[in-house]
């Protein structure tokens, strides 16, 4: 099964949150319905500025748990390097997924 992990943030240069799953689009709506991480709804983190496919779960792991390592110049590099504008790509999602 496909999986990918995701970066959420409040705003351009906001509040930042690293997660991973199996099916983004249904994570994603879970997370703005206050259902999930209390740190998103908390901060308000919920437009979708970058995603990753990664494979296989543990992967996707993996990748999550080394993202979230990085500091936070390096994930303002990652998104802006994908998505220079900060769009959020919730609207788009079905066309980012691979399945």
């Amino acid at each position: 099964m496909s999986a990918y992990i995701y970066i959420l943030a409040s705003k351009r240069n906001g509040t930042l949150y690293v997660g991973s799953c199996a099916n983004p689009a249904e994570r994603i709506a879970q997370h703005r319905m206050g259902k999930g991480s209390e740190f998103v709804w908390k901060y308000k983190v919920f437009d979708l500025v970058y995603l990753e496919h990664c494979g296989t779960t543990h992967d996707a792991i993996a990748r999550e748990r080394q993202v979230k390592h990085w500091n936070r110049a390096w994930k303002i590099a990652l998104i802006e390097q994908h998505n220079p504008e900060w769009r959020d790509l919730y609207p788009e999602l079905n066309n980012l997924m691979v399945f």
